[in-house]
């Protein structure tokens, strides 16, 4: 439980009294952006004609509770998602689905996210879709790796969605996304 709530920026305290008379746990997870809540001079949540509104985002990642976590992030932030859990299943769902971005993680087993991604610049259909690689391995080597697979961008796990909200933001503008 710690590590996943520290994944998605979280904490998790731990309080006692003493033996025998209980323990108070806390979890905090971060959901809105920093002075978003009860700040008056932040901007207001999402608007259906926001930038963001809209996004669709295809998330595949073979850590289920990971994923699942992280698609509630998202589509508490407005986005649609479709998640699946491994390389085969989004390349099944890309087609129907017809994302704005993927968000792909590098380490599945069978395919990894380097061999979809490969596969998915194969395909004209998928010239404008920004290609994120989510994992654990952040060395440069990592990253030139990812931009070599076809990855516009490269992000180390746990993911901060600081980070994430400027990708989701281009994919929603066309005149942002990759040129063919």
């Amino acid at each position: 439980m710690r590590s996943l709530v520290e994944l998605h920026g979280g904490t998790v305290t731990a309080e006692s009294a003493g033996a025998h008379l209980g323990s108070t746990f806390t979890v905090r997870v971060p959901c809105l952006p920093a002075g978003a809540a009860g700040d008056a001079s932040a901007p207001a949540a999402a608007a259906p004609d926001d930038a963001r509104a809209g996004v669709r985002v295809l998330l595949a990642d073979d850590n289920v509770d990971a994923a699942d976590t992280m698609t509630a992030v998202l589509e508490m932030s407005g986005h649609q998602v479709r998640t699946v859990y491994s390389a085969a299943q989004a390349l099944a769902a890309a087609p129907e689905f017809s994302p704005d971005i993927m968000l792909l993680d590098i380490g599945m087993p069978g395919m990894n996210g380097y061999e979809l991604a490969q596969r998915l610049r194969a395909d004209s259909r998928y010239d404008q879709t920004l290609l994120v690689a989510l994992t654990g391995w952040g060395s440069e080597s990592d990253r030139e790796l990812a931009l070599q697979a076809g990855f516009d961008h490269h992000l180390t796990k746990p993911v901060d969605q600081l980070a994430l909200e400027p990708l989701l933001r281009r994919a929603a503008d066309p005149r942002e996304k990759p040129a063919a």
